[in-house]
C-alpha cells in the first residue's frame, strides 16, 4: 500500500508532468506560428514524452493501491521573445522538474518507502537527459546568434525528432 504522504506528492507530480506537456505544446504552437515547424515538432515530441512520464506515475500509484487525484493545471505562456528564449525557458523548466523529482526522492526516503525510491531512480536518470538535451540546443542557438542560416538548419534537424510511446510501438499521436 502506498503511503499517503508519498501518494499526495506523486499526485502533485502527475500534475507537474501534465503541465510540462501543456507547456511544450504551447511552445510547439509558438514555433509553428513563427514558421519554425521543426522546432515545433521537437516540442510536440517533448510534450508526448512528458505525458508518458505522467502515465508512469499514474500507473505506479494504481499499482501500489493508491488513488490518482487530478488537480488543476496552470495555463502556460503563449509566446516567447525568440527561439533562444523559448529553449532557455524549456531548460529552466527541466531544472525545476529535476528539483521536484529530487524532492520526491527525499519524501520517499523520509517515509522509508524503498519501492518508491527505486521507482523514482528512473526519473532521476531521465532528468539528466532532459536537462542535457535542452541545454545543448540553448548553446547551439547562442553560438549561431546573428546567423539565420544556422537557425534554419537547426530547425530542420530538430524536426527529425519523433516520440514513440514505450511498449506501444507507434508514435504518440
Amino acid at each position: 500500500m502506498l503511503n499517503k504522504k508519498v501518494e499526495e506528492a506523486i499526485n502533485k507530480q502527475i500534475v507537474a508532468e501534465l503541465y510540462s506537456a501543456y507547456l511544450y505544446f504551447a511552445m510547439a504552437a509558438y514555433f509553428e506560428a513563427e514558421n519554425l515547424n521543426g522546432m515545433g515538432q521537437w516540442m510536440k515530441a517533448q510534450a508526448f514524452e512528458e505525458m508518458y512520464h505522467a502515465m508512469k506515475f499514474y500507473d505506479y500509484v494504481n499499482e501500489r493501491g493508491g488513488r490518482v487525484v487530478f488537480l488543476g493545471i496552470d495555463k502556460p505562456p503563449e509566446k516567447w521573445d525568440s527561439p533562444l528564449a523559448t529553449f532557455t525557458a524549456a531548460y529552466d523548466h527541466e531544472v525545476k522538474v529535476t528539483g521536484m523529482i529530487n524532492d520526491l526522492v527525499d519524501i520517499a526516503r523520509s517515509e522509508n518507502d524503498k519501492a518508491t525510491e527505486s521507482f523514482l531512480n528512473w526519473y532521476v536518470d531521465e532528468q539528466v537527459e532532459e536537462e542535457s538535451n535542452a541545454d545543448e540546443i540553448v548553446n547551439k542557438l547562442k553560438l549561431m546568434a546573428g546567423a539565420p542560416g544556422g537557425l534554419f538548419m537547426l530547425d530542420e534537424k530538430l524536426g527529425q525528432r519523433t516520440y514513440v510511446w514505450p511498449g506501444v510501438g507507434t508514435e504518440g499521436e
